[in-house]
């Protein structure tokens, strides 16, 4: 996935995420590709357990995406992104997003306080992607922060 890729989960952090991002790419005229997780739990022997349903969800999910991602567009205007690709993974969030770091040229993700100290610790997404990314990554501060 060359170009910006940014992490989305449907939260505000993630759509402040998306804005910043769309933004870069369209300032870098670079690809963007929009990547949200659908997470699914390690069995018993560490594998991915696929149920029924996760299909369905991945579909619901993509469909919730691009309606997020087509609403920034639209509001951002011009300059725009060189392209805009929506990109559903499968099992791990932070494992997704450090794999689609090895080919990116800039990862994006939102942070996320913890418990009492939100102003001191990043979620526990962005903390182990910062620590684990093979691309450049920027974490974008909550609203109330900036």
């Amino acid at each position: 996935m060359p170009g910006i890729v940014v992490g989305v989960d449907g939260s505000g952090h993630s759509g402040r995420a998306l804005e910043w991002a769309m933004k870069e790419a369209a300032v870098r005229n670079a690809p963007l590709t929009v990547v949200t997780v659908h997470e699914m739990i390690r069995g018993y022997f560490g594998g991915m357990v696929e149920f029924p349903d996760d299909q369905a969800l991945a579909a619901q999910a993509r469909q919730a995406v691009q309606a997020e991602v087509d609403k920034v567009l639209n509001d951002i205007g011009e300059p725009r992104p060189a392209s805009v690709t929506v990109h559903v993974g499968f099992g791990s969030v932070v494992e997704e997003l450090v794999n689609a770091s090895k080919d990116a040229d800039l990862l994006v993700v939102g942070s996320r306080g913890a418990g009492g100290f939100t102003r001191l610790v990043l979620g526990s997404v962005s903390s182990l992607v910062a620590q684990h990314a093979t691309c450049p990554l920027v974490i974008i501060p909550p609203e109330d922060r900036g």
